[in-house]
């Protein structure tokens, strides 16, 4: 993934998307170099849109199933349950489209929150919920008002969307900052969407990860290349050269490309012994 080379070497535990524009299959058929998929939605009714969580391959977590509260462009979500240590994090992705039903957004996210809240759990909720929060409006304050009432609050305080002579702040971060106070926060602007990313750093965790003695490395060898090379030479590009849209046939021509590299080179485990040290004299 290119948004993952572009964090390197610090990359993120989880992983939160917004319109990954994937159907149920593609999804679970897709790689993420140690990352599996925590949860998702896709949509059933129109293209595009959709949410999904990727989740660090050292992390103990649970899907939640919320389903039955979606609804295409009003109202996509999903979550996990993250044990962290001696804490629980509910972390929550958002998708609502610029066209979506306001109304029927704040009602469902009400269920939502309703539904999974204790007095323990602590709460990471984001997304791209369109509602620009550099300005004030109606609808800002109707959704500050019902997220008061779960303690979570904005804290994206720059813009994520830059186009033209615009720029606004409609992708953000709710939490609850007098339990999580101790974070930074900045945007990835990465090039690769019409959105940049959040970057948020939770300082009040200590994430534990488990050793490992062993390494992943991608199959790479005569038969491999054959085989990749195979699959490039029988793909019409089709999707690639049926628009005229630059940006739509790179994205289209990257998909195509790395779902055919991850499929002729996969990961394999390698053991290694813990035991080597190597110095220098």
């Amino acid at each position: 993934m290119e948004l993952l080379s572009q964090l390197h070497p610090t990359f993120p535990h989880i992983l939160c998307f917004s319109e990954h524009h994937m159907k149920h299959l593609e999804l679970q058929r897709s790689h993420f170099d140690n990352y599996k998929l925590g949860s998702s939605y896709c949509r059933t009714m129109y293209k595009m849109g959709g949410v999904c969580i990727l989740v660090q391959g050292s992390l103990n977590y649970i899907r939640l199933d919320l389903e039955k509260y979606c609804q295409d462009e009003d109202f996509e979500v999903c979550a996990i349950k993250v044990h962290l240590n001696t804490k629980i994090v509910c972390i929550i992705t958002i998708y609502r489209a610029p066209s979506g039903n306001f109304d029927l957004f704040l009602s469902k996210l009400d269920a939502v929150l309703r539904n999974l809240y204790t007095v323990t759990l602590e709460y990471i909720f984001c997304g791209d919920i369109n509602i620009d929060y550099l300005t004030d409006s109606d609808r800002k304050s109707r959704l500050d008002a019902l997220l008061t009432t779960y303690n979570l609050t904005s804290i994206v305080n720059f813009p994520t969307r830059i186009q033209n002579n615009s720029a606004t702040a409609i992708d953000n971060i709710f939490i609850d900052t007098s339990k999580m106070g101790n974070y930074t926060i900045s945007p990835i602007i990465n090039g690769l969407s019409d959105h940049d990313a959040q970057f948020i750093t939770l300082y009040s965790y200590i994430m534990r990860t488990p050793s490992k003695n062993y390494r992943l490395i991608r199959n790479i060898n005569y038969h491999t290349i054959n085989d990749f090379l195979t699959k490039l030479s029988c793909e019409t590009w089709d999707t690639v050269f049926s628009t005229d849209d630059v940006n739509i046939k790179f994205n289209s021509f990257l998909d195509t490309y790395l779902k055919m590299f991850y499929s002729s080179f996969p990961l394999k485990r390698v053991q290694f012994n813990k035991k080597i040290k190597i110095g220098s004299l």
